[in-house]
């Protein structure tokens, strides 16, 4: 038998008594886009096709206070257009096209997939007030986990909402854990209570995913996801290694890999 994943948030359906025990988690990167169409609901309606259950987006805030579903702080890249996010109102961000499709609003995403467990990365710092209010409106906190580079968003969001949701360090944060964990052990949950941590395998040429990371970090009760893997013997050498989670932007080779070693398909609603 396989045993249970470490954590016990919620949001971890991984860990014990939960739907996807003992199996690590198939993160869909911004949907699945092989055409472009990153972070739109036709790039999410893909992933959930896929078996995906665990969907990773990020967000920020339009000019009059709409949380978007957008990565880049500025358009051009995706969307052609010049400018911020912050520059446009909702009405006129739902008219831009990225790959033909509308930018959605996280409110979108969260009504369309009711059953999704969403990863999202705060983009800047009005979006922390504009999240809790949605959390608190779709009672959406146990599947949902804060990301952000700045551990202030994080904390920010938390302190808004009528009970916690499960979040991943910061940057600082990450850092701190992967100093420490090459050094000393990891104090039992004593990183702000962090669900997991969520790190790119290296950072430069300075490994950040070890045999001795995830040990120490499972040591602590911490899960370990790894962003963003693409190659097929990537993920099964990670895989092997122990880690929780891996996020991908190859959602299809991603799937792929989870069927062979018989955790798949992670998303028990589509017909």
């Amino acid at each position: 038998m396989t045993p249970p994943r470490v954590g016990s948030d919620p949001y971890l359906l991984n860990t014990h008594g939960g739907e996807l025990e003992g199996q690590p988690i198939a993160f869909s990167h911004r949907g699945f886009s092989p055409h472009g169409e990153e972070n739109t609901l036709r790039a999410f309606r893909a992933a959930w096709e896929l078996g995906f259950r665990y969907l990773e987006t990020d967000v920020h805030t339009s000019a009059d206070g709409v949380l978007m579903v957008f990565h880049d702080e500025t358009l051009l890249r995706v969307a052609g257009v010049s400018g911020k996010i912050s520059d446009y109102t909702a009405a006129q961000l739902a008219a831009f096209r990225v790959a033909g499709e509308g930018i959605p609003t996280f409110e979108q995403l969260l009504v369309e997939f009711p059953q999704a467990h969403i990863n999202v990365d705060l983009k800047d710092g009005q979006s922390a007030a504009h999240l809790a209010a949605l959390l608190e409106k779709h009672r959406a906190h146990d599947r949902v986990l804060v990301a952000s580079f700045s551990g202030a968003h994080q904390a920010a969001a938390q302190k808004m909402l009528s009970r916690p949701v499960a979040t991943s360090p910061g940057f600082v944060g990450v850092a701190a854990a992967t100093l420490l964990g090459k050094v000393m052990r990891l104090p039992k949950l004593g990183l702000g209570g962090f669900a997991a941590l969520q790190v790119p395998e290296s950072q430069g040429k300075f490994p950040v995913v070890t045999q001795r990371f995830i040990r120490r970090a499972h040591a602590a009760g911490i899960q370990v996801h790894v962003w963003v893997v693409n190659e097929a013997p990537d993920m099964h050498r990670l895989l092997d290694l122990g880690v929780d989670g891996i996020m991908s932007d190859r959602a299809d080779t991603l799937a792929a890999v989870m069927r062979q070693r018989g955790h798949w398909p992670q998303n028990q609603f589509t017909a």
